[in-house]
């Protein structure tokens, strides 16, 4: 998940979303105003776009409501089903996307006067393929995406006699190189196992399938792809290589910073975030790689959506504030350099931001390779129950983990209560 959960300053942003709405239709002659609906870091990359925003229109305030990412969702969710203290936009995590494209919520974007399409091709293909329905509806705009990369200590594969090309060989090898990493650092190679469960399941999805779900919306976790993950999952467990601690935990921050963690696979926005606060005294002794086995997975990306029942007068300026934050590159630039919010614009990818080098990754130009990696990540179809199923898989590997449970047993339970849920 891209976004940190962090405090809400000043009392208007603790108020919520419904002192939002009701403070811009309750003062008489007040300027026309537009609320959005956001998360960290977000709010900051809307918030840094209003002065373009004025230069366009002086006459209309931009009103941003934040909420920590879940707590942002879960309003939106009741605003949605209730049509009640709905914003004029919203933004929307790639995980959370799913609940809502498979309703009737979110504006269709598709036809006139909004004609989404015509700005396909400035996409990187499999966000905007995200945002779109099996029957051509397109719900959302996307801004930000999360190509997936392997952070590693070099040092500590240094000190484990490891080079790279070893430790990205095969999924099979990876493990093996924890092995060699624990014996000669007593680092742990990852921080959970479920981290390698999370990226395995993503790799081999098929055309037109989901994480969890077929386009019939049958649960596809008995297949391959969810039985090796498990098995190598419970293999990093049997030999110790799990620090045993969950992502943005003060305890997985901790391993970071005192070099008890060596790897980390993730969007590339984390390596913005162990330079910036979690672990900026490490800077220099990490590296970014493909992940292993020439692997591509997408972690989490950001879309810009509007409420269906939203107010009608509102949406054509709705609609061109959307097209500031995601199709203007000066914009998109601006939120990348600012908060690695990697661009979902296409024509910002031949930037020379892209070749500078980073400090924190010992000079590597590693957004070079984040770019080669956005290319190659392919669209998975988002389900409803998307979130569900997920709490179903890691409570079954929960199970495999900690009791010993077989895993055959535990998939087919998984896929017993996911045929039951899809059905509703």
């Amino acid at each position: 998940m891209r976004r940190v959960v962090r405090s809400l300053v000043g009392a208007f942003l603790t108020c919520g979303l419904s002192c939002g709405l009701a403070l811009a239709a309750a003062t008489p002659g007040a300027p026309r105003v537009l609320v959005v609906a956001a998360f960290p870091a977000v709010d900051e990359i809307v918030r840094a776009a209003l002065p373009a925003w004025k230069q366009r229109h002086p006459e209309v305030e931009v009103r941003i409501v934040s909420r920590e990412l879940n707590d942002h969702h879960t309003a939106m969710i009741t605003a949605l089903s209730t049509a009640v203290h709905l914003p004029d936009v919203m933004a929307l995590e790639i995980g959370y996307l799913g609940r809502f494209a498979q309703g009737s919520g979110l504006l269709d974007l598709s036809p006139p006067p909004y004609e989404i399409r015509r700005f396909e091709s400035r996409f990187v293909p499999y966000a905007f393929q995200q945002a779109s329905t099996p029957t051509g509806a397109v719900l959302a705009v996307p801004t930000d995406i999360g190509p997936g990369t392997l952070l590693y200590r070099q040092d500590l594969l240094s000190k484990a006699g490891l080079t790279e090309a070893e430790l990205t060989r095969s999924w099979e090898a990876y493990v093996q190189a924890g092995v060699k990493i624990k014996a000669a650092t007593g680092a742990y190679l990852l921080a959970h196992a479920r981290d390698m469960k999370d990226i395995l399941i993503r790799t081999g999805i098929q055309p037109g399938e989901g994480l969890y779900f077929d386009k019939d919306s049958q649960p596809l976790v008995t297949t391959p792809r969810f039985v090796r993950a498990f098995e190598l999952a419970r293999a990093v467990r049997r030999q110790q290589l799990d620090a045993r601690v969950t992502a943005w935990s003060s305890d997985w921050s901790e391993g970071f910073k005192r070099g008890t963690i060596a790897t980390q696979m993730s969007g590339a926005w984390l390596a913005g975030h162990l330079n910036n606060w979690l672990a900026p005294s490490t800077r220099g002794l990490w590296r970014a790689a493909q992940l292993p086995e020439g692997a591509f997975a997408a972690y989490g990306g950001t879309f810009f959506a509007m409420p269906r029942q939203g107010d009608p007068a509102n949406r054509l300026l709705a609609w061109e504030l959307m097209q500031l934050l995601a199709l203007d590159r000066q914009q998109q630039l601006a939120a990348f350099k600012a908060q690695d919010a990697f661009p979902a614009l296409l024509e910002t990818h031949d930037d020379a931001f892209f070749d500078q080098p980073l400090p924190f990754l010992g000079g590597q130009t590693a957004r070079r390779d984040w770019r080669e990696a956005a290319g190659h990540v392919k669209a998975v179809r988002v389900h409803k129950q998307d979130a569900f199923a997920r709490e179903v898989v890691d409570t079954e590997l929960d199970k495999v983990l900690e009791r010993g449970k077989d895993i055959a047993a535990a998939l087919a339970d998984a896929q017993r209560l996911l045929q039951l849920r899809a059905r509703r």
